[in-house]
């Protein structure tokens, strides 16, 4: 037996609504989708791991990644203005963190859901 899709029955009208009250609006969606845009790229990954148990200055994380400083300036400039890092300066050196535990806490469950698929 199929169900008419226009025309939902009860238990349908019931699920819909529910979810309609989880759903975000259109600016949370672009926000999420824009954050997991910037996490999805393999360096800015790789230099999030790198900074994951505490500060890291640049040249360091430039000597992990075998990259230049320059370019591991350019991923964390972008992971700073999605509030995924955060920079502290001393003397000439410019140390980087993540922004707040959220953050590893977002990393951590995304690779316990990717293991747990194997």
């Amino acid at each position: 037996m199929g169900h008419d899709n226009d025309h939902p029955d009860d238990e349908h009208r019931t699920m819909i609504e529910s979810a309609r009250g989880h759903m975000l609006d259109e600016d949370g969606i672009r926000e999420l989708s824009d954050l997991f845009k910037v996490v999805s790229d393999p360096t800015r990954l790789r230099i999030l791991w790198a900074i994951g148990e505490g500060e890291v200055c640049v040249c360091c994380i430039s000597e992990l990644l075998g990259m230049s400083v320059s370019a591991v300036s350019h991923q964390l400039k972008t992971l700073r203005q999605a509030h995924l890092v955060k920079s502290r300066r001393e003397g000439r050196n410019i140390y980087y963190s993540l922004e707040d535990h959220h953050v590893r806490v977002l990393l951590d469950i995304a690779l316990e859901h990717m293991r747990e698929r194997a």
